[in-house]
């Protein structure tokens, strides 16, 4: 007859601890891959969403805006486009709202007055009105206008 107190229990030897540390790593690679991932989703799908904002939003919003990048979106002013030595200088407006923009670069073909733009870039400053630019995108696509009816217009209340 064996007595409780004289069982022999199995001592945890190498080969347990070695279990553990190996289970411990594969939950650390685990971690990492899942906020690698999460991390590149969150990244990737921020930065492919093609947001911009009106002259009369970023005017708002340019204390906050600072000098990081974004697209502004306006109406080329009649009579302000002029061509610089290193791109072209114009003024972007909707409604009331105006702001003068410097772009480095040429414009696409498409590019004069009274037609609505987007431009890539930034401001000079947080209470500045210029806008260093990039890219001058032009907005021209039918399939735009159904997407976005609400959108900076012509004068004539047309989009081109």
């Amino acid at each position: 007859m064996s007595d409780a107190s004289t069982i022999e229990r199995p001592r945890a030897g190498p080969e347990s601890s070695t279990r553990r540390r190996t289970r411990r790593r594969l939950w650390f690679v685990a971690a990492v891959l899942v906020g690698a991932l999460v991390f590149l989703l969150v990244e990737g799908l921020g930065s492919s969403l093609d947001y911009f904002d009106t002259v009369d939003q970023a005017l708002a919003h340019r204390a906050t805006l600072g000098t990081s990048t974004f697209r502004l979106e306006g109406l080329v002013v009649p009579g302000t486009i002029r061509r610089t030595a290193v791109g072209t200088d114009f003024t972007v407006a909707e409604g009331v709202e105006r702001v003068a923009v410097q772009n480095v670069g040429s414009p696409p073909e498409l590019f004069q007055q009274n037609i609505p733009v987007v431009v890539v870039g930034h401001f000079a400053g947080s209470g500045s009105e210029l806008f260093l630019s990039n890219q001058v995108m032009v907005k021209h696509s039918a399939n735009y206008i159904a997407a976005h009816p609400n959108r900076v217009k012509a004068p004539n209340g047309s989009v081109r």
